[in-house]
């Protein structure tokens, strides 16, 4: 292109940067705002109750049937089933990232019917439920009553009806669930021994209610076809289901011929009650019913929280009096804290920018041009983000900062050249501009091409760590983009708008400044000359920093996120097995009251009945979710929510019968429930529950002796009390009494035995027979049990069993299709968790024959990821070098510029490492940039060497020269890039952790690369590109082109020493 075109053309120039800079600002109202884009796998999740089996009759005959139909479907990449003595159990099939979730649970659901029928008829009367989890959790909405008249049943009820779906449509919602649901259910509490006064069985009454509760279609008067002609065709409508409790206590039992009725109110209670009282939820110590409500994919959680908080605020008007909500669990709050600061970060950034280039130009008008190219790039690449797909987020965010400092250089490329050509050739601003636009085109262009080379092909990584890098890498690349453009476009056009070709003397300040830098100018140039003269010992110095670089990259700790303090905490409390959902509750409210008594809380809620760790219903566990007080509230080291847990465990201590643990949240939700790593113990050979529990007490003993860990424990245990009961079969036949019937009567007296459904409100809700209270207590109770031969005898329920107290497990897991126990942990203080990682492998290796580990959740991801950073930073030099010898035509000369890389990697992983921080993807990220900032600056002294060259200088001489006039540009755009990551290293508040992680490791890197690589890249090019004349003349020894070793060139002294104004 004509290097005049845009400088004769400023309003076609500005036209083209305004189109983008509108792009946009649309793209940024229109794009959504999350924390992290869509991150973690897709799950879905087989549910089944079978309503008083024990975890190990779940999984035998409810898990193993649905995971041997289950397995191997596309894409999944493990599964893992919980089977609680609650009656529950559940297959979470996790998917490889990138999967379409509704696809996955279409495929998943067509596996689960071929399996359907193999389940026990009371589970598939139940139902077996195929669900996507949504994984991004948006908030915890709380419905609590201040009115004694409003039980936990009835708001939870009243949630379901007047709430929940209200929910569910709100925009940008995915899911909205009621944690413990307590669903109305029409309880019928039976008492035997008046059951045994008539001779009645539980079966009879299921029977009976069976028959009377039942909705049937009875057709219709005069329906076609009929002979005769008929003015109207009625409807015929039954009775059919009962609609309240007082209907179903008149259901008849038994009738006699004289009229005699024996009804169900004669030998039970009845009542409108809930279907499961096994959950007790807390908020700030009064009882609350808790919804989760869940972000849909691609929705902007902030607008949507917003318009849930709209639409409560609209129902609370209709609510009954004394109830009310409030949403106590906000992620929204870290996103929005995480985004204010980056953004504040943003700005700090940019004035940091601005006062370095005005500094180096001084000059107002030459600061101005950066001033307005910049935002042009910065704003517009929120356009191709929408376009993309892509949303603002955390990642894109860091990449804007980052870039910020990447595309002020190439207007400071074009700008720095036009101002030496003034001031060296006195030419008036549009010819300088002309000239100088011949001269860096080709550098602009290059440093476009390669930045962009580095990041492209790292957005086609697969998986996690290939999602994080994709987000970080588009929105780099597209800003380096049109920073190219307007750098080609607008800025030239500026430049010979603004600019003047009358410089006034400088400031005394810059004067000081200028002299100063000539100096250093001369003393570069020496230094450059020096190691061209010493190459062997310069490539001794090369070859100790590569060995270094590589030595650190293998030794630093490594990790896949770092921890941050995202306002909340989780407590969880472990009552001894088999402990009561009573004592649980009472534990929880000690728990509760002694966690909001830290003035860093603002509220807790909590669950009894819950276990976190496992993810299931436990009587003797439970759960609070800790809402800490806003970052800016919280100032001291202590009351950081990292440094909290430690506090939490402490104040709980003296809980009566509970252990008390505290965790900060993992990072990434959804990856990990508390953090840390999660794997399994597989019994791949039949072994028993005993055996397997031994093998995993066996691994926690040897985990217990290392350093890098910490916390290690598992969620399975064998020890829980229970009862044994075996059935004398021999008995039961001689005296006539189905062996069934005796199971059925036990589930209906000591269980819940599900009849059929009634209709209430216009919804379904279950029949249930339980026993009362008293008569389920103890295994003694048994005896007030019966059950009926075939020849009418009442048979004594405790004639027909033994009763043995033994222990087992009250919950079983497997994974991948075998039988397996959890096991949970983190890495100890000072060490990372790509340590403990291993050191568990380690460990693993003396599991005896038939047991091994897998790995699940974050632990899983972090090994998968473990080789993408290199895969990452290898791909990106390739495709620099590729470039490179494309556009110079030559295999070597990319040589050169490669060979600055590792100077980069070495200051960035010293950086890293001096201030304690770990390898995670965070800093693979900043090393994937520093390839292309490396590359960037050695680009600009090989290509002014190249013109050199071709000028007839020799390689010594064009090298120093060429190092010589890149250096104050080089030296400018660093500073400036420098500078503006420093708010980030720096930074504090919400999202710290991972702005440190990635400023620190950019800073270490480009002072690297600033200041020592520069040394060495025209001895790069020295030796790459000799005389191909005289191979042992002057041009080698440097002693034409410098006879003192000063490293000034004296036909080229001048020019290399001018500065601008």
């Amino acid at each position: 292109m004509n290097s005049r075109f845009f400088v004769d053309r400023p309003v076609f120039a500005s036209v083209i940067s305004i189109v983008i800079f509108l792009a946009g600002i649309m793209g940024m109202r229109a794009l959504p705002i999350e924390q992290y884009p869509e991150l973690v796998p897709p799950e879905v999740v087989v549910a089944a109750a079978y309503p008083g089996a024990s975890a190990e009759t779940l999984a035998q005959t409810v898990s193993a049937p649905l995971e041997e139909q289950i397995n191997g479907v596309e894409n999944m990449i493990y599964m893992q089933s919980t089977n609680s003595s609650s009656g529950t159990a559940s297959v979470t099939v996790t998917f490889a990232s990138g999967t379409d979730p509704d696809q996955a649970t279409i495929d998943v659901n067509n596996r689960v019917q071929q399996a359907v029928s193999s389940l026990p008829s009371e589970v598939q009367r139940l139902g077996v439920t195929v669900t996507k989890r949504s994984s991004s959790i948006l908030a915890v909405l709380t419905m609590t009553s201040a009115d004694p008249r409003y039980d936990a049943t009835y708001v939870s009820n009243y949630a379901l009806l007047y709430v929940l779906d209200e929910l569910k449509r709100a925009s940008g919602i995915g899911d909205a669930q009621l944690f413990g649901q307590r669903d109305y259910s029409m309880r019928i509490w039976l008492r035997p021994d008046q059951l045994a006064q008539y001779n009645l069985t539980p079966t009879d009454v299921a029977t009976a209610i069976r028959e009377q509760n039942a909705q049937f279609a009875a057709g219709q008067f005069g329906a076609e076809p009929n002979p005769d002609p008929l003015a109207f065709t009625y409807s015929v409508t039954t009775g059919g289901r009962l609609p309240d409790a007082q209907a179903f206590e008149n259901i008849i039992l038994r009738s006699n011929p004289n009229a005699a009725s024996l009804l169900l109110k004669d030998v039970a209670r009845v009542e409108l009650g809930a279907q499961d009282y096994a959950f007790n939820a807390t908020y700030n110590g009064a009882s609350t019913v808790p919804i989760g409500i869940y972000l849909q994919p691609g929705a902007n959680a902030l607008a949507t929280l917003e318009g849930v908080r709209a639409r409560m605020d609209e129902l609370q008007k209709s609510f009954p009096d004394g109830i009310t909500y409030a949403i106590p669990y906000d992620t929204t709050k870290f996103i929005t804290a995480s985004i204010e600061e980056v953004v504040k970060t943003f700005i700090e950034a940019m004035v940091l920018v601005f006062v370095v280039v005005f500094v180096f130009l001084q000059s107002f008008r030459a600061t101005l041009i950066p001033m307005i190219a910049v935002p042009v790039s910065i704003i517009g690449t929120f356009g191709m983000l929408l376009a993309l797909g892509f949303s603002i987020n955390l990642l894109t965010l860091f990449a804007l900062v980052l870039a910020i400092g990447i595309v002020v250089d190439d207007a400071i490329v074009v700008l720095e050249n036009v101002e030496r050509i003034m001031t060296a050739e006195g030419l008036p601003p549009k010819d300088a501009t002309a000239k100088a636009m011949s001269e860096v085109t080709s550098p602009v262009i290059a440093i476009v091409l390669v930045l962009c080379a580095v990041f492209i092909p790292v957005a086609f990584l697969g998986g996690l760590a290939g999602t994080m890098y994709r987000q970080f890498a588009v929105t780099i690349a597209v800003s380096v983009t049109i920073s190219g453009i307007v750098a080609l476009t607008l800025t030239p056009a500026l430049c010979g708008l603004i600019l003047k070709n009358t410089h006034s003397k400088p400031w005394a300040p810059f004067r000081w400044f200028n002299r100063g830098f000539d100096k250093l100018t001369n003393g570069y140039g020496a230094g450059v000359g020096f190691l061209m003269r010493h190459s062997i010992l310069a490539l001794v110095l090369f070859a100790g920093i590569s060995f270094g670089t590589y030595h650190l990259f293998a030794t630093l700790p490594g990790s896949l996120v770092p921890d941050e303090d995202q306002g909340s905490n989780f407590v969880v409390a472990i009552l001894p097995p088999a402990a009561s959902l009573a004592r649980t509750t009472e534990a929880m409210q000690t728990v509760s009251a002694n966690i909001r008594s830290n003035p860093a809380v603002a509220d807790a809620v909590t669950f009894a009945g819950f276990d976190l760790l496992s993810g299931s219903q436990k009587t003797s566990s439970g759960v609070a979710f800790v809402t800490l007080k806003d970052w800016s509230e919280r100032t001291e080291p202590e009351q950081d929510g990292r440094n909290l847990p430690g506090a939490f465990i402490g104040a709980n201590a003296g809980v009566r019968d509970a252990m008390v643990l505290a965790f900060n949240p993992p990072p990434i939700q959804g990856l990990s429930t508390t953090g840390g790593f999660d794997l399994y113990v597989q019994d791949r050979g039949g072994g028993g529950t005993q055996q397997l529990i031994e093998a995993t007490n066996a691994l926690l003993a040897e985990a217990a002796k290392r350093p890098e860990l910490a916390g290690v424990r598992t969620t399975f245990t064998a020890s829980v009390p229970q009862y044994k009961i075996d059935v004398d079969r021999e008995k039961a036949k001689a005296l006539g009494v189905p062996i069934e019937q005796i199971f059925t009567t036990m589930q209906a007296t000591f269980g819940s035995l599900y009849v059929n459904d009634f209709t209430l409100l216009g919804r379904n809700y279950q029949v249930s027979l339980q026993s009362e209270a008293q008569f389920r207590e103890k295994p003694e109770d048994l005896k007030f049990v019966f059950v009926q031969s075939t020849s009418g005898s009442m048979i004594p329920l405790d004639s027909l069993l033994q009763v043995t107290r033994v222990v087992g497990p009250d919950l079983i897991e497997r994974f991948n299709a075998f039988t397996a126990a959890k096991v949970s942990g983190g890495p100890a203080p000072g060490f990372s968790s790509g340590q403990a990682l291993a050191a568990m492998q380690e460990i693993a290796g003396s599991l005896p024959e038939g047991y091994d580990i897998a790995w699940t959740g974050s632990a899983y991801q972090e090994i998968q990821t473990g080789g993408t950073g290199a895969v990452a930073i290898g791909f990106g030099i390739l495709m620099v070098f590729l470039i490179l010898a494309a556009q110079y035509e030559t295999w070597t000369l990319p040589i050169a510029v490669i060979l600055a890389v590792p100077f980069a990697m070495a200051g960035a992983l010293l950086a890293i490492y001096l201030r304690g921080l770990e390898n995670d993807v965070y800093f693979q990220i900043g090393l994937v940039t520093l390839v292309g900032l490396a590359a960037k600056n050695a680009i600009l002294i090989v290509e002014f060497a190249v013109m050199k060259r071709e000028e007839g200088l020799s390689a010594y001489d064009a090298a120093l020269e060429g190092a010589k006039l890149r250096f104050r540009p080089i030296i400018m755009t660093s500073l400036a890039f420098i500078l503006g990551v420093v708010p980030l290293a720096i930074s504090t508040g919400a999202g710290s952790a991972s702005r440190h992680s990635i400023g620190t490791g950019v800073i270490g890197g480009m002072l690297a690369a600033t200041f020592i690589a520069i040394f060495f890249i025209p001895l790069f090019f020295k030796l790459l590109s000799r005389d191909k004349t005289n191979k042992t003349g002057s041009s080698e020894s440097g002693l034409t082109g410098d006879p003192k070793g000063t490293g000034v060139s004296g036909d080229n002294r001048a020019e290399g020493a001018a500065s601008p104004a």
